[in-house]
C-alpha cells in the first residue's frame, strides 16, 4: 500500500479495472440525445413552482440568471471533460484541483444530485401516469406501484447496455421536443395562450403585476429555473462510453444546451400564458394541466402518455448519471467497491440497482410525511428538487474553483477544447451558484431539503474518514491527479500498472 495526502491507496491488479470496463456506443447524436434526455422533464414539470410567487418578471429575471450561469457552467465542464476523458465528472475535476477530500465532497453532492433528482422525475412521473389512466379509466394506481414500476423498467434498460441507452435517449428526446411543440401550436391555434395571464396577480402594495412581490423572491425561485436545465453537467460521465470523448462532449454538450434553452423559453412562456401565474405554480403537472385547459378529455388523455414520454426521457437519463457517477467513485474506492462492477453488459447494475432503491425509500419516505400532514403535501415535490438542486449548487460551486486552481496548477497539460469565457465564465458560474447556496440557507422552505443533506454529509464525511479514505484505487481519475494530468487517457495506458512509480514521482 502506498500513501499520500492523508489517503491510503491499495495495489490492484489488471483483473481489477477488466471487472469494471464500459464500451464505448456514443457519437455526436448520442451525447446530445443523453443530455436533453437527462433535462427534458424540468420543462413538463417542476419548473412551475416560483411563478406565482416571483411573478413573470421575477422568473424570467430567474431564468435569465440561470441560462447565464449553465452557459458559463458547461464551457467551462467542456474544456475539464477535454482535458480528463474519463467516466469520473465533476469528481474527477475536484479530486485533480483538491485532493481527495474535495474529490469526494464534490463527487458526494453529485451522487445527491442524481439520485434525488431521478427520485423527483419518478414522482413526477407517476403523477402524469395517473392522470393518463384516470383520463382513460377513471382509476388511480397507488404511487408506490409506479415508483416500483418506473424504477425496475428503466434499471433494465440501462442495465441492458450503453449502445441501447443512447439510442433510446436520441428517440425519446425527440419525442418529447415534439410534444413541447405540440403544445406551443395548440396553444396558438385554441386562443389557449392568452398574454393577459402572464401579468394576472394581485400585486403588493407599491409593486407591479411584472414583480408583483419586488425582486427579492427571485432569490427564492432561482432553484425552480433551474429545473430547466439541471442534469446537463452529466455529460461527462459519458467520456469512457463515447467515440472522441474530447471532441464530441463538448461540441455535443453546447449543441443539447442550446435546444434545452430555445425549449425552456417556449415554455415557460406559453404554458404559464395558457394556465396563468396561481394555476401554474399549483400545478403537479402543469404540461397536461395546459393540454386539458385547451382540449377535451379524451384527447387530454392520450396527449397525457405522450407528455409523459418527456418524463420518461429525464428517467432514462438522469439514471444513466447517477450509474455513472456511483460507478467511478467506486472504482476509486470512495464508494463500495462492488458497485463498479459492469459484467458482460458492461453496465454498472449494482450501482444502478443500490441508487434506485435509495429513490424509491426516499418517494416511500417523503409519502409518509405527506399523509401525516396534509400541509405539506402541496410543497412535497418542491422539498424532493430542492434537495437535488442543492446538491447541484454545491457541485458546481466546487467545479468552477476545480477550473480556476487547474488552470492555475496544470497551466500545460492538453485541453483539446478550452472555454470561450475562460476563467472569467467559470467565476460567474461559481459567484452564482454560490448566491444560490447562501439563498438557500436563509430560506425557510428550504430547511427540510437541508437538513436531509446535511445529515447525509455528516454521514458521509465519517464513512470515509474511517474506513473509505484507507481503501483508495489508482483508478484513472485518480492518475490523472497524482501524475500532474501526465496520464490522462484510459484508452491507452495502463493504470493498474506501475503505481508506486506514479506516487513517488507525483505526490499529491
Amino acid at each position: 500500500m502506498s500513501g499520500t495526502g492523508g489517503v491510503t491507496y491499495t495495489a490492484v491488479d489488471a483483473s481489477y479495472f477488466e471487472k469494471r470496463t464500459l464500451k464505448r456506443s456514443a457519437g455526436f447524436w448520442g451525447i446530445w440525445g443523453i443530455g436533453v434526455a437527462a433535462v427534458i422533464s424540468g420543462e413538463f414539470s417542476g419548473w412551475n413552482f416560483g411563478t406565482e410567487t416571483a411573478g413573470f418578471g421575477g422568473m424570467a429575471i430567474a431564468t435569465a440568471v440561470v441560462i447565464v450561469m449553465y452557459f458559463c457552467m458547461f464551457f467551462s465542464i467542456g474544456e475539464m471533460s477535454a482535458a480528463m476523458p474519463h467516466t469520473g465528472g465533476a469528481y474527477s475535476f475536484a479530486r485533480a484541483a483538491m485532493g481527495p477530500w474535495g474529490g469526494f465532497i464534490t463527487g458526494l453532492a453529485e451522487s445527491i444530485e442524481y439520485v434525488v433528482t431521478t427520485a423527483v422525475v419518478v414522482f413526477f412521473s407517476a403523477g402524469y401516469l395517473n392522470g393518463a389512466l384516470d383520463a382513460f379509466f377513471g382509476i388511480q394506481v397507488p404511487a408506490w406501484i409506479l415508483y416500483l414500476v418506473l424504477y425496475a423498467a428503466f434499471i433494465v434498460i440501462n442495465w441492458l447496455g450503453a449502445a441501447v441507452g443512447f439510442r433510446l435517449a436520441i428517440i425519446v428526446s425527440i419525442l418529447a421536443i415534439a410534444v413541447l411543440v405540440v403544445f406551443v401550436i395548440v396553444a396558438i391555434a385554441t386562443g389557449g395562450f392568452r398574454a393577459e395571464n402572464l401579468l394576472a396577480t394581485s400585486p403588493a402594495p407599491g409593486q407591479s403585476a411584472l414583480l408583483p412581490n419586488g425582486l427579492l423572491p427571485v432569490f427564492a425561485v432561482i432553484p425552480f429555473a433551474m429545473w430547466f436545465f439541471l442534469g446537463i453537467e452529466e455529460l461527462p460521465l459519458a467520456a469512457e462510453e463515447t467515440h472522441d470523448p474530447t471532441r464530441v462532449i463538448p461540441r455535443a454538450g453546447i449543441v443539447a444546451l442550446a435546444t434545452l434553452t430555445v425549449c425552456a423559453v417556449a415554455v415557460f412562456i406559453f404554458n404559464t400564458g395558457v394556465l396563468g401565474l396561481k394555476a401554474t405554480q399549483a400545478s403537479g403537472q402543469p404540461l397536461l394541466d395546459g393540454f386539458a385547459a385547451m382540449l377535451p378529455r379524451g384527447v387530454t388523455g392520450v396527449l397525457a402518455i405522450f407528455a409523459l414520454v418527456g418524463l420518461l426521457a429525464s428517467l432514462q437519463g438522469i439514471m444513466f448519471g447517477y450509474g455513472r457517477n456511483l460507478y467511478s467513485l467506486s472504482r476509486a474506492g470512495y464508494y463500495p467497491r462492488f458497485l463498479s462492477v459492469t459484467g458482460k453488459r458492461q453496465t454498472p447494475l449494482a450501482a444502478l440497482v443500490v441508487g434506485g432503491v435509495i429513490g424509491f425509500v426516499l418517494l416511500v419516505v417523503v409519502d409518509a410525511i405527506v399523509a401525516a400532514d396534509k400541509e405539506i403535501g402541496a410543497v412535497a415535490g418542491a422539498i424532493e428538487l430542492n434537495i437535488a438542486i442543492w446538491g447541484a449548487v454545491v457541485a458546481y460551486l466546487m467545479q468552477m474553483i476545480s477550473f480556476v486552481v487547474l488552470r492555475r496548477r496544470f497551466p500545460s497539460v492538453a485541453r483539446p477544447y478550452r472555454s470561450p469565457t475562460g476563467v472569467a465564465g467559470a467565476v460567474i458560474a461559481g459567484v452564482i451558484s454560490a448566491v444560490i447556496f447562501v439563498a438557500f440557507l436563509f430560506a425557510p422552505a428550504y430547511q427540510i431539503a437541508i437538513l436531509a443533506i446535511a445529515v447525509v454529509y455528516v454521514i458521509g464525511l465519517l464513512v470515509f474518514a474511517v474506513y473509505g479514505r484507507r481503501r483508495l484505487v489508482l483508478s484513472p481519475e485518480e492518475e490523472y491527479a497524482m501524475s500532474g494530468g501526465l496520464r490522462r487517457d484510459p484508452e491507452v495506458e495502463d493504470y493498474a500498472a506501475d503505481q508506486g512509480q506514479v506516487l513517488g514521482d507525483h505526490p499529491r
